[in-house]
């Protein structure tokens, strides 16, 4: 259950941005019933994950941002869900923009003008997908030690001494011991952040993610990066760059977990410059040039955004007249012009490289002296005249793998006679993870499924995961006799019945389920109401809502649709069990699922004579 709010309030706001969940296929095809933000994850709505990390760092003005075809599903289950009804108050409000659609992008979102008029201090966006362990209000205290003013945080800007509040970002590393094949990554390259004589001899307290904040200078979706380097035959590096940052860590493993700490100037920036469309890549990926790149702090606005009467030099001047060509990339790599040099860098490990190992790779392609601002002085006070800017932050989520005792006793699965799954890995340390695939879904729910719960902890809450359930098997009940549950890895939610000779492994399974006598699950979620057949065996099956699998069925690495009927004695693998009317592919699309055998369609069955469907729509 989740903490209730006992520190004080930030003061600031947050955004909870509810997309259409175009990467659940099987589970959203009709976005307005069943949005992205209503799926289940280990039992609980996605969105109750974001609302509870808020609700634990003290903020409580929260609103959620959803198209207005979503708005009643997602208003009903925030009225009607247990565990949405269950969180503190104030209850988060419901924002449902006239001009949103499913494909509205993120920073336009923010330009709104219903949104722009509901945010009126500094502020948090987040995803709706997002499972974050980490306490917000260690996020909220790097912020304000590393990036916040007193003016902005106080409301007055005239307090500021010139500098305004910047923002932070959240990155966590994707290649941990259990990977997901084709999990998004993004590129991004940090250097150290600045700090004062008297603070760099003090060492932080334990527990602090200060050691872990960097400042950003590159950033853009690692498919970007790799278009980028293919047309240019390798990564170019502006000198603005390694002249004001000798020293750039570049890693393109970690993604962007979507967590933005952001001040209210933002909400102009965005406003002015209406050529961005998402936040990670466009405002972002601006944002954190702007900072060492001469003249594009002007053409984006800051100064003007930020009140900033600093004198520019003519250089800058000249720069912002029109020497360097506006941003128009969409996908936040700046058009190169005469003072960039081509340097090929690896993308695909973590590196750190030093300005004289660029140069020595970048000599023969390097343009010459004749620059007047090509200097081989470091000193980034001197050369970059773009200090008005605000940094744009970043932590970098630290990775530590689990013991590597614990593979050793299931390691044979390759082609024995029992094939059983590898145990989905336990990490340490906080989870931080994104869940927009069915993959991450599935994996995800697991890892959550292993978190002891408080009864398992002899009630001490205190000493839980904010994310632990309080029983691990909620209706003992209606469990019969002579069935085997691995309670340690498996999570059973209220009023399911489980027949006799029943064999449930790291599971996941939601309310009213029925798992009828000799079936076999393992490494599965059943979302709510779904009937499991006699002497099934599934393995790695996600099952949606009020689904039904006929006995005898054998399914592996399998998605099935909600309401929908496997007929008995099917045995599939790595197929999603869709009805024909939730498909809306074209006849070439059919044809290429049939050939690839990945979609099948099933029977579409209705559950109103079941006296359990109105708790199931719960």
């Amino acid at each position: 259950m989740p903490h209730a709010v006992t520190i004080a309030t930030p003061g600031l706001q947050a955004l909870i941005l509810c997309g259409p969940g175009s990467s659940f296929p099987t589970f959203t095809a009709n976005p307005d019933e069943n949005p992205k933000a209503l799926l289940p994850i280990a039992n609980r709505p996605m969105v109750w994950y974001p609302l509870e990390f808020c609700y634990r760092a003290g903020i409580t003005n929260i609103t959620l941002i959803c198209p207005p075809s979503a708005s009643e599903a997602i208003q009903t289950a925030l009225n009607t869900n247990p565990f949405l009804t269950s969180l503190p108050y104030p209850r988060p409000d419901l924002l449902a923009p006239k001009g949103l659609d499913q494909n509205t992008g993120t920073a336009e979102i923010l330009r709104l003008p219903e949104v722009q008029s509901v945010v009126t201090s500094d502020f948090l966006v987040l995803p709706c997908d997002l499972v974050c362990e980490l306490g917000g209000d260690k996020l909220l205290q790097a912020w304000m030690v590393k990036s916040a003013s007193l003016g902005d945080l106080l409301g007055d800007s005239s307090r500021s001494s010139g500098q305004r509040s910047g923002g932070l970002g959240v990155w966590y590393q994707t290649k941990t011991a259990a990977p997901i094949k084709s999990e998004e990554t993004d590129f991004v390259a940090t250097v150290p952040c600045k700090t004062s004589s008297s603070s760099s001899s003090i060492l932080p307290q334990k527990g602090s993610l200060l050691p872990h904040i960097s400042k950003v200078v590159y950033s853009m979706p690692t498919d970007s990066l790799k278009d980028l380097v293919e047309e240019k035959t390798g990564l170019p590096i502006r000198h603005g760059l390694l002249r004001s940052h000798p020293r750039v860590r570049m890693l393109t493993t970690y993604r962007d977990a979507h967590i933005y700490i952001f001040p209210r100037w933002i909400m102009d920036f965005v406003a002015e410059n209406d050529r961005l469309e998402t936040i990670g890549e466009d405002v972002i990926g601006w944002w954190a040039k702007a900072g060492w790149q001469k003249g594009l702090s002007q053409k984006l606005g800051f100064d003007h955004i930020l009140g900033s009467s600093s004198n520019s030099t003519e250089e800058d001047k000249m720069a912002a007249s029109g020497i360097l060509s506006p941003p128009t990339n969409k996908e936040g790599s700046m058009s190169p012009p005469s003072k960039t040099a081509t340097t090929t860098a690896a993308t695909t490990t973590t590196q750190t490289m030093s300005v004289d190992q660029i140069r020595k790779k970048s000599e023969p392609v390097l343009p010459g002296p004749q620059h007047h601002d090509d200097t081989t002085t470091t000193d980034p006070e001197n050369k970059n005249n773009n200090n008005n800017v605000p940094p744009m932050l970043a932590y970098i989520h630290p990775y530590t793998p689990p013991p590597p005792a614990a593979e050793p006793p299931k390691g044979g699965g390759g082609g024995g006679g029992k094939n059983q799954p590898a145990p989905v890995p336990v990490e340490q340390g906080p989870i931080i993870r994104r869940v927009d695939t069915a993959q991450l879904l599935l994996q995800i729910s697991l890892q959550l499924a292993k978190l002891p719960s408080v009864e398992d902890l002899g009630g001490r809450e205190g000493a839980a995961s904010p994310y632990a359930h309080a029983r691990k098997v909620a209706y003992p009940e209606g469990v019969k006799p002579r069935t085997t549950i691995t309670k340690a890895d498996t999570l059973v939610a209220d009023n399911v019945t489980i027949q006799e000779k029943t064999s449930l492994k790291e599971c996941v399974i939601g309310a009213n389920c029925q798992i009828n006598e000799g079936a076999k699950l393992t490494q599965c979620l059943l979302m709510d109401g779904v009937v499991v057949g006699k002497n099934c065996k599934l393995t790695r099956c996600i099952l949606g809502k009020r689904s039904e699998i006929g006995e005898g069925c054998v399914l592996a690495d399998c998605e099935v649709q909600e309401n929908l009927l496997v007929e008995p004695k099917t045995e599939a693998k790595d197929e999603k069990f869709m009805s024909s009317s939730g498909l809306e592919a074209s006849g070439d699309d059919d044809d290429e699922e049939e050939e690839s055998g990945t979609e099948t369609t099933g029977t579409e069955h209705d559950d109103d004579d079941d006296g359990e469907t109105e708790d199931d729509d719960e």
